[in-house]
């Protein structure tokens, strides 16, 4: 358990020092937010889909020897995205595309390959959401203020080069130290493909549960996504002009969330799981776009995304722990992968969106207006659906496969 968790963690790592990197050299080598957005949007989009469209594969394949595949192809593709100055514009969006793509079901099949794991070793499926979480958000805090500095030390080309490196080392521990057991061995699904795929989305349509808290984890994540390609960047570039300025912001986000979620690890199992969710929602999306459009202090910036990390920190565990405990064996790996991409639905349209936002308003006119705009969709959704999370709610007859 504890190889796969470091290896999740390294490739985690290098996808950090991307995020500043990648947006960063767009922005410096177009100087254009639209493109900015086109590129973010390249990544998620092929992200989203293979998360979901992707496990029936998966699931036939193994997931183990897919999490080494992908992973392998995730190092070479990157190390080729470092080249996108001279490949041109339009390279570089396919390389980000393909990235993203490998990166969707990387992602999934480790997560699925968690559960086992935290159940051979007798840890409680809250605390694994919870602690994973925490120690990928204190990753995120590295990576992210590392990213920034490494642009200034070694250059964005060589920083690119260090997440292929990750994927590499992440392919490499998952293939020479990571054993499932023999019941997760890779077997041949009953089912043709699409019927899996229908098996997977008709179990999800029937938990009403899950689909709202996937409403709202998506909502957060499209305003997450534009903040970090477009909002960030260009409020750093006008005001501040250094990109360590940029993994700052970031960084501090991630210790937010990180703080939080050790006192969330220690208290999670206790604490009503509703109410929890929506506090956290509600305190981690619109606030920190509030500060980045009405002041141009970096302090007051700095403390409200560090509160709103705090929020942040219980509210993928809380969908993650839902995940593990209502969805039946059988159907892990297409349920995580079809709730993933409904999760991260929202993050190539808010790619597109913080651009296209700043295009057609300027930059605090749309982080005012978006701001609004997430504080209604990640609050209204929570008060329209049966989000009852006390202890686990009875989930829904399961659907079996075949």
């Amino acid at each position: 358990m504890v190889t796969l968790v470091a290896a999740d963690l390294i490739s985690n790592l290098g996808s950090r020092i991307s995020v500043i990197a990648i947006p960063w050299l767009v922005l410096t080598t177009t100087g254009s937010p639209a493109k900015m957005g086109i590129v973010a949007a390249a990544e998620f989009l092929p992200y989203m889909l293979s998360s979901s469209l992707a496990t029936p594969w998966a699931d036939r394949f193994g997931v183990r020897r897919t999490s080494i595949t992908v992973d392998a192809a995730s190092a070479a593709v990157i190390a080729v995205v470092a080249l996108a100055p001279w490949l041109g514009f339009g390279a570089l969006v396919a390389l980000v595309a393909v990235a993203g793509g490998l990166r969707g079901i990387g992602d999934r099949v480790k997560h699925v390959m968690f559960r086992p794991a935290a159940q051979r070793a007798g840890v409680e499926l809250i605390r694994l959401t919870s602690a994973y979480d925490g120690l990928a958000r204190g990753v995120a805090l590295f990576g992210t203020v590392i990213g920034g500095l490494l642009i200034d030390w070694v250059g964005v080309t060589r920083a690119i080069w260090i997440d292929a490196g990750t994927f590499a080392v992440c392919a490499l521990l998952v293939g020479v130290l990571v054993r499932p057991p023999v019941s997760d061995a890779p077997v041949a699904p009953r089912e043709g493909y699409f019927q899996a795929l229908r098996t997977g989305f008709g179990y999800l349509r029937t938990d009403r549960v899950l689909l709202t808290m996937l409403v709202v984890v998506s909502a957060l994540n499209m305003f997450a996504a534009a903040n970090t390609a477009v909002w960030v960047p260009l409020w750093v570039r006008d005001e501040l002009g250094d990109p360590a300025g940029f993994g700052l912001v970031l960084g501090v986000f991630g210790g937010g969330a990180l703080l939080g979620n050790v006192v969330f690890t220690m208290l999670g199992p206790r604490l009503p799981r509703s109410l929890v969710f929506a506090a956290g929602a509600a305190l981690s999306g619109a606030p920190r776009l509030l500060a980045l459009a009405l002041t141009d202090h970096l302090v007051v910036v700095l403390v409200v995304t560090f509160l709103s990390g705090i929020g942040i920190a219980a509210v993928n565990p809380l969908l993650g722990a839902a995940l593990y405990e209502r969805v039946p064996d059988a159907l892990q790996t297409r349920v995580l992968g079809i709730s993933g991409s409904l999760a991260f639905v929202g993050l190539p349209v808010g790619a597109l969106l913080g651009g296209w936002s700043v295009t057609v308003l300027g930059l605090r006119p749309a982080l005012l207006v978006m701001a609004v705009v997430c504080a209604v969709l990640t609050v209204l959704p929570l008060f329209a659906g049966p989000l009852r999370m006390g202890r686990p709610a009875p989930p829904p007859a399961a659907v079996e496969p075949g």
